[in-house]
């Protein structure tokens, strides 16, 4: 559904922020990981911004079903959404609506990831999918400006308030393992800025030169 529903001004402002569009390595990196690990089925694309996952995708899925709080006017008129305020401690999906629940670029934007894990586990399938990709705070850009600045790279001044929470590494692992997923892996988009330039890495890759962290885990048949 498109719904209707009144959204708070200043909600609207922050999710407009986003710009709704991710980077196209990761973008990338999760299609892989769709194909990889899962296939075929449902794919709720939870903050979906501008629907723009659904291109790499779609050859892997039999559905996609975009979530987000706004419906951006470029998401595709020809793919389902659904109004969510991801910030709502239950969101208006039923229990295992999807084979696969990907969030791109979206928990960095919220106020509580540990509840938003718990609703992406919920809105899952049992042996279903669920990946998050967020900000690599362990990349070689990140990790020297909070040493120069005291600040995350993509969670500076100017960032905020879109970018709330940063989350390392550990945190996305033990959240996962908290909300009942199990065959946890992690990957890296293998694409990042070399600090001080604008360019990226020519050939580098992992964790130490890429921007992006992604985490996929498989619902256990008891996650609750």
């Amino acid at each position: 559904m498109s719904g209707g529903t009144q959204v708070d001004p200043s909600l609207r402002t922050r999710a407009a922020a986003s710009l709704g569009i991710s980077a196209t390595a990761i973008y990338r990196t999760v299609a892989s990981i769709v194909r990889v690990r899962r296939g075929k089925g449902v794919l709720l694309d939870v903050g979906c911004g501008t629907g723009s996952l659904v291109a790499f995708v779609g050859d892997s899925i039999d559905r996609y079903v975009g979530a987000d709080l706004i419906r951006y006017e470029s998401f595709p008129a020809d793919q389902e959404f659904i109004q969510t305020d991801l910030d709502a401690p239950h969101w208006p999906i039923n229990d295992g609506f999807a084979d696969i629940t990907a969030a791109v670029e979206v928990i960095e934007h919220l106020e509580n990831p540990r509840a938003f894990f718990r609703e992406m586990a919920r809105v899952t399938k049992p042996g279903g999918l669920v990946i998050v990709t967020t900000p690599n705070q362990l990349s070689l850009l990140s990790k020297l400006t909070l040493l120069v600045k005291n600040q995350f790279n993509a969670f500076q001044d100017g960032s905020y308030p879109a970018h709330r929470t940063a989350l390392l590494e550990i945190d996305l692992r033990r959240i996962a393992l908290e909300v009942g997923l199990r065959d946890l892996q992690i990957r890296y988009t293998s694409s990042g800025r070399i600090p001080g330039t604008p360019w990226h890495w020519p050939l580098l890759r992992g964790r130490a030169f890429s921007d992006n962290v992604a985490i996929s885990a498989i619902k256990s048949d008891r996650a609750t």
